[in-house]
Parts: C-alpha cells; structure tokens; sequence
C-alpha cells in the first residue's frame, strides 16, 4: 500500500520512508568491504548488503534478522511478509522468519512500539493457522511461539 506522496505503509501504524530499490550499503552509508572472515554466513551476510531491498527473499530475511543485522530496514519489510502469512518459510522450516523475528531484542520492541503490534498480530493469526499444519510442524511452531516474550504476547 502507498500513500499519495508514494511512501509505503505496512499495517495500521507500520510504514517505511527508505526506499527499496536500494541496497543496506547505501541506505546505512557504510560499506562492509570484503569480509575478513571465511565463513559461509559471514559471505553472505556480507553479499546481501549490496543486494536492493525488494530482491530480498524470506530466507534472506531470516539470515540478516537471525544475526541482528540492520534491523530497522529489515523488520518493517519481515512483519509485511508476515502479515500474509505468519508460518512463511525460507531454508529452514514452517514459521522460520517468525522465529528469527521472535528472536529479535526486546529492547528493539520498546523502542519500536508500533512494530511490536504488528508482531503481536501476527503471532495471532500464528496461533490460528496452527490447525493447517502436519504435526511435526505443528509442534515445531507451537515450541517457538511458547518461547515469545511475554511483552509480544500479552495485550
């Protein structure tokens, strides 16, 4: 959804003023350079802050989100993935961008109050998308949506 001056809106309160097409490196003006270490994750952590922001898939998400990487570029655009379906998944399992958002700071949720209702839905409409799934998925979302902090579960 957008506004009229073209600003994307994600939810009630939710909304974004960077623009997409543009990659972490440039919307943080710092450049990582090359990674100093060779590991897999660290390459590729690496690699996607030069990749644009709508070229992002759900496990990209999850990677950047996992490790705590720019965080207030990449929630806005997890919770709207979220929000169309809160079990998505990307490499790893049913509801596996939920858990690496799950695992987000609560200090970010403080700060971030109006992401924090957006997660608070999500993990609702979770919760209620439960019966749809086989159960060893079941189970597995079930255990991460028990280990939510209180503070995204309460109302």
């Amino acid at each position: 959804m957008e506004t009229k001056s073209g600003e994307k809106t994600w939810g009630l309160k939710l909304k974004t003023n960077f623009d997409r097409r543009r990659t972490l490196q440039e919307l943080e003006q710092e450049d990582w350079g090359e990674p100093d270490f060779d590991s897999s994750l660290v390459k590729t952590c690496h690699r996607l802050r030069r990749v644009p922001l709508n070229d992002f898939s759900t496990e990209d998400l999850r990677i950047m989100i996992g490790q705590q990487i720019s965080l207030f570029f990449l929630i806005p655009l997890a919770l709207e993935t979220l929000e169309e379906d809160p079990l998505v998944e990307g490499h790893c399992y049913p509801g596996d961008l939920l858990n690496a958002v799950l695992g987000v700071p609560e200090s970010f949720w403080n700060i971030h109050t109006d992401k924090r209702e957006v997660l608070r839905r999500v993990i609702t409409k979770a919760n209620e998308t439960l019966d749809s799934l086989k159960e060893h998925e079941t189970r597995t979302v079930r255990k991460l949506l028990a280990n939510a902090p209180d503070s995204l579960t309460d109302s």
